[in-house]
């Protein structure tokens, strides 16, 4: 079955999570029919400043600009079956909490809840206050999965992607695609 996927960058540090996620959509192209992306200008300068470049513009997706409500994930009729925000602010995370979409990215999540559809939040934060995690008992509730971004060290990764790939492997994986990433006991 061919998906459709949403991912959602947004300004929190960890843009790498961002950079793994989209490397590793590229790779499943054959399980994926769509992907659409949005980033924030702070999602953006974020990646810049934390990578060193601009390659979020060389993967094979499709971008849409975030008050973009024409954008097909913006109807829950457009058929989009998933949505990864990754990684997650605790801003956006609060807005979809509280059902403010305000730009495309709490559109398209509040699109994924009322529809019951996969849609998982890579919250980027620490330590969490109890508004985080009041916020994120909602999204539970709601039907969301909230996935901290903590990656595993159990394969013994060798480098900051690896690291990173721990977690963006986890997340695939909890919305039924493949990963290449390791797994306990195999």
């Amino acid at each position: 079955m061919n998906r459709k996927v949403v991912v959602a960058i947004t300004g929190a540090s960890g843009s790498i999570y961002g950079k793994m996620l989209l490397e590793s959509l590229v790779k499943i192209k054959s399980h994926v029919s769509d992907v659409g992306v949005v980033m924030s200008q702070n999602a953006k300068d974020v990646w810049k400043f934390e990578l060193g470049d601009e390659s979020f513009t060389d993967y094979d997706v499709q971008f849409y600009d975030r008050n973009d409500f024409f954008a097909p994930f913006a109807s829950g009729s457009a058929g989009y079956d998933t949505m990864i925000i990754c990684p997650c602010s605790m801003g956006t995370l609060g807005r979809i909490a509280h059902g403010v979409s305000n730009d495309l990215t709490t559109r398209a999540a509040d699109v994924m809840l009322k529809e019951r559809r996969k849609l998982v939040l890579v919250a980027r934060e620490t330590p969490y206050n109890l508004i985080h995690l009041n916020n994120m008992t909602a999204i539970t509730q709601a039907g969301g999965i909230i996935c901290p971004a903590s990656p595993s060290f159990y394969s013994k990764p060798d480098s900051m992607e690896a690291l990173a790939k721990t977690v963006t492997d986890r997340v695939l994986s909890l919305v039924d695609l493949p990963s290449d990433g390791y797994q306990w006991g195999s």
